[in-house]
């Protein structure tokens, strides 16, 4: 039961805001930057865990992981305004940012 309401209350937070964003770009642009996903798992982790080390470690590392993710920021637009259709907009953006993540993660190996 308890991860049938922690799925609920995720997808109502994601409707939320897609719906706000279908009135209010700048509103919902407000909530999504905030890190909700995030917040949403420091809770689960933290009742799930009791643990406030852990729930450290994962922000912590949720900071340093943001920085590829901004490579989806900028290629999704990118993409729109060059007229490429949304499905494939979004394929490249999403390919992009894996192939960040695997450059940033390869980089973070080295130097620990």
């Amino acid at each position: 039961m308890y991860l049938i309401i922690k799925t609920l209350i995720s997808a109502l937070v994601i409707v939320a805001v897609s719906e706000i964003a279908k009135k209010y770009t700048w509103a919902a642009a407000v909530i999504v930057s905030i890190p909700l996903t995030s917040l949403l798992a420091f809770i689960w982790l933290y009742f799930d865990t009791k643990d406030t080390q852990k729930v450290i470690d994962l922000s912590l590392s949720t900071i340093v992981m943001t920085l590829p993710s901004i490579v989806f920021f900028l290629i999704l637009p990118l993409m729109l305004k060059l007229k490429h259709s949304f499905a494939f907009s979004i394929l490249v953006a999403i390919l992009s940012t894996s192939i960040a993540y695997l450059i940033f993660i390869s980089i973070i190996k080295k130097f620990n």
